[in-house]
């Protein structure tokens, strides 16, 4: 037994005030999603006019009922185009995440056809990308509920050259093995038709589904011919004459009770490694304390065993080389009777920090244990002293490490990501299995106050070798505009509404979505796929 002993006064004015900005942080992000469902809700109305289900209603009906749901990038694209991120929050206009239907752990992609009718808003697509690459990664069947008016036309320059990736998604996970399942809810037109032309099944709902390249609007105006919408790209025409649809369902209820059965007689399950169920121990100590214990100023320190110590199964952890280096903490643990490693910051990596975890990672993939990162770190630490004793050369070997792991990767930023230091502890480009953040996180080159003094020195080296006054007043707008810049750009927020992590969550329910995620990325390692050589083979 290695228990930590925490150290933490709940009743220290630091942890209350900690907590009090935590709370607050954690109150926009509840505020902010609860207006992505607002915005869906509006339309219930029109919706039950034409007989047809919100969206998020058609994703309940296809989900097992009271299993987990872990939705991705709620936030993608806030405050960006027709998002304000004030009344108007759409999530970028679709839904994914990942939950079970049948007991089978898909991913789940649904246009919110109640918000814009559906039509594609440039995030749209970023989230939608990430999606297909954790199903492909995760080894999970994709299903998708279609009803959508395209592209925005009057954005589609932001959005064209991503929105084809898509298509090549679906068909190279098809080949890999990996199920393709739609359902047309409604319209799915131009590119959109592709959705179900590139599925391995496709239900229709009967005199609401529309799949057609061109529209009669559209065919109109290119060719001068003039069609109805049914026999143009109707569902009862699809399942009966093109071809595309393997099922007809009477109405969305009936077209998701198609798709559960569609799903069971996969016997995905079957794929899978049974073993045990395992046993473990809640941690020693209360993890609403989390909130105390993370300062939202990520200038303030504080010590990462203490967030460890209530993520941790009995708050078990076994410190590697704890004497080494106090900066970079290294560990096994257990996460609902899983088996992981740990990687957390206590500031900038050093070059015995850099040392120590690589070996640690070299020692994770000797034992295929996955690898968490806790990120909160200034990066690679700068200096005379610090340079000549390699810190260039020691922080190579750690990002050789975290690139070439063999085991899955799973990253939370819970503070400060700066500079190479994001990237040795896995940051989104280093590709880790899921990447989460704390309404904490901030995320950039360098901090605000290192940008502004270092513009602020190349200004007045310019003003010097110009022979020219330094005007101190311009001095101080720069620095200004240059903190307030950042501290924009790096925030928690505007990183999730660019699709730079996949999600932003309470720290307080970081236990139980650590435990999915392994069991997500372990499992998915283990499924044994039927790959073929050309994908979707339509008939």
């Amino acid at each position: 037994m290695a228990v930590i002993q925490s150290k933490v006064n709940t009743r220290s004015d630091g942890f209350k005030n900690n907590r009090k900005e935590l709370l607050k942080l954690i109150d926009q992000l509840n505020k902010l999603e609860n207006k992505v469902h607002l915005a869906s809700q509006r339309k219930q109305a029109v919706f039950e006019q034409r007989g047809q289900l919100l969206p998020r209603r058609r994703l309940e009906m296809l989900l097992d009922p009271g299993a987990s749901f872990i939705e991705l990038s709620t936030l993608a694209g806030l405050g960006q185009h027709d998002d304000d991120g004030e009344e108007n929050v759409y999530g970028a206009g679709i839904i994914v995440g990942i939950g079970f239907v049948e007991n089978t752990r898909c991913m789940v992609y649904v246009n919110d056809a109640a918000i814009k009718g559906g039509t594609n808003m440039p995030h749209a697509y970023k989230k939608l990308r990430r999606a297909q690459e954790i199903a492909s990664t995760s080894r999970l069947p994709f299903i998708c509920l279609v009803q959508s008016g395209g592209g925005n036309l009057f954005l589609q320059h932001l959005g064209f050259n991503l929105a084809g990736h898509r298509f090549m998604s679906q068909a190279q996970a098809s080949a890999a093995g990996i199920p393709q399942i739609t359902v047309v809810h409604g319209a799915s037109t131009a590119g959109g038709a592709y959705i179900p032309g590139m599925s391995d099944y496709v239900v229709m709902v009967k005199n609401k589904a529309r799949a057609y390249l061109a529209g009669p609007p559209l065919l109109k105006a290119a060719t001068g011919e003039i069609a109805e919408e049914e026999e143009l790209g109707g569902a009862e025409m699809h399942a009966s004459e093109s071809g595309l649809a393997e099922y007809l369902a009477e109405d969305d209820a009936h077209a998701l009770e198609m798709t559960r059965e569609i799903v069971k007689s996969l016997n995905w399950n079957n794929r899978l490694t049974t073993t045990a169920e395992k046993t473990y121990k809640e941690p020693r100590y209360d993890i609403d304390e989390l909130c105390g214990i993370v300062p939202a100023d990520y200038h303030k320190p504080y010590d990462s065993r203490e967030v460890i110590a209530r993520l941790v199964d009995d708050s078990d952890f076994v410190e590697f080389k704890a004497n080494y280096d106090p900066f970079t903490i290294c560990g096994f643990a257990e996460i609902e009777g899983q088996h992981c490693g740990i990687i957390a910051n206590n500031g900038p990596i050093t070059n015995k920090g850099a040392g120590k975890s690589t070996q640690f990672i070299q020692l994770c993939c000797q034992a295929n244990k996955p690898l968490i990162f806790l990120q909160n770190t200034t990066g690679f630490i700068v200096g005379i002293e610090h340079e000549q004793n390699g810190m260039i050369k020691n922080g190579a070997k750690l990002i050789q490490a975290v690139a070439n792991a063999t085991v899955p990767k799973i990253t939370l930023n819970i503070g400060g990501a700066f500079g190479a230091g994001n990237y040795a502890m896995s940051g989104r480009s280093f590709e880790p299995d899921f990447l989460f953040a704390w309404p904490t996180n901030t995320l950039a080159v360098m901090g605000g106050e290192q940008a502004a003094t270092v513009m602020s020195i190349v200004y007045e080296n310019k003003q010097k070798a110009n022979n020219k006054p330094i005007d101190e007043a311009f001095l101080a707008k720069q620095t200004e505009d240059i903190l307030d810049y950042y501290s924009s750009v790096s925030s928690a927020f505007y990183c999730t509404s660019q699709v730079w992590d996949e999600g932003i969550i309470d720290p307080r329910k970081s236990r139980r979505l650590l435990a999915e995620l392994i069991d997500i990325v372990v499992q998915g390692r283990e499924t044994k796929l039927d790959a073929n050589t050309f994908g979707v083979a339509r008939i």
